[in-house]
């Protein structure tokens, strides 16, 4: 054989090893599919970028905010109440003192208070889906694993939940444990619990008759090692999309409460409350009912928009 042909046959033999190589690499795992999936997701990747605005606002709120959102400026500087907002790149004269979004009625800097509730809401928002989730997602999973009498029992009750519309039950909740942001954590909480259950149990209904876990169960594995170890973790892709969505919904439903006065308590800085208590100023003094209905907007079709690039990333049927 030449010394060619060997040569030939050896960079033939190197490209078999290597498609060889690729063949049995090892394949990527859901999750890092699933985001390869989102980054092609147009709406998804502008959700992420508002969230992440907002949240890094929210962390950064002492840098941004000029003035501390609670202190009135009487006898500061030559402002009055309801003034109009002041930007010297918009026109406004140097003299007077710069204020982005105008003076409130207790001449309080504006833009300061919208900067700090956007901590109040998010925190709101993330600590009640966080806890909605964990509950209801349990009670769904041990429900739906036992199935039988206590599968009807909690199922029945979670119904009961449902069957009233959820602000109107989060108002009596408020109402029987009085008004305050706390409590309107819990009433969310436990109103949009009932979503949670119901999925997770339809996810553990399907996910226990499968091969791998019988075969755990096979093997002597006990039942809540089965429960934690092999159904919880492959039944929470749906939940982690309605856990995204949750959250604009329940930034919304606080906001609810607080315009009803069952929520956040001045001097507080949070959206809803600063919407219902300049409500009659929409024509006087529009800047201060328009600047918090635009965060809270904004807010919620951030978390939208990432809700549905999640749920299209996530759910393969989806993909193209």
């Amino acid at each position: 054989m030449s010394r060619l042909s060997r040569r030939e046959a050896l960079d033939k033999l190197v490209a078999e090893t290597e498609s060889a190589d690729q063949f049995f690499e090892k394949p990527a795992s859901q999750w890092r599919l699933a985001l390869r999936r989102f980054r092609g997701r147009k709406s998804g990747m502008i959700g992420l970028f508002l969230i992440s605005g907002l949240v890094l606002v929210a962390i950064f709120a002492p840098l941004i905010a000029p003035y501390d959102p609670n202190a009135d400026l009487i006898g500061d500087e030559d402002v009055r109440r309801y003034q109009a907002p002041c930007v010297h790149l918009l026109g406004c004269p140097e003299d007077q003192p710069e204020h982005l979004m105008g003076i409130d009625g207790n001449v309080r800097d504006y833009f300061s208070r919208v900067v700090y509730g956007s901590r109040v809401s998010l925190t709101l928002g993330f600590f009640t889906v966080t806890l909605a989730l964990f509950v209801g997602a349990g009670i769904g999973a041990v429900a739906g694993y036992l199935g039988g009498w206590f599968d009807n029992i909690v199922m029945r009750f979670m119904d009961v939940i449902l069957g009233f519309p959820s602000l109107l039950l989060a108002i009596a909740i408020v109402a029987v444990l009085g008004p305050g942001l706390r409590n309107a954590l819990i009433a969310i909480a436990i109103v949009t619990m009932p979503g949670y259950a119901r999925v997770m149990r339809a996810q553990v209904l399907a996910i226990k008759e499968s091969d791998y876990v019988s075969a755990s169960r096979a093997l002597g594995s006990s039942p809540g090692q089965i429960l934690i170890r092999r159904v919880i973790p492959n039944a929470m892709t749906p939940l982690v999309v309605l856990a995204t969505l949750g959250v604009a919904t329940a930034i919304l439903e606080a906001a609810g409460l607080s315009f009803l006065g069952l929520g956040a308590q001045p001097p507080l800085a949070e959206w809803g409350s600063m919407l219902a208590t300049y409500r009659n100023q929409v024509f006087t003094a529009p800047h201060l009912v328009f600047y918090p209905g635009l965060a809270i907007m904004i807010t919620v079709l951030g978390f939208n928009l990432m809700g549905d690039g999640m749920r299209d990333a996530l759910d393969p049927s989806l993909n193209r």
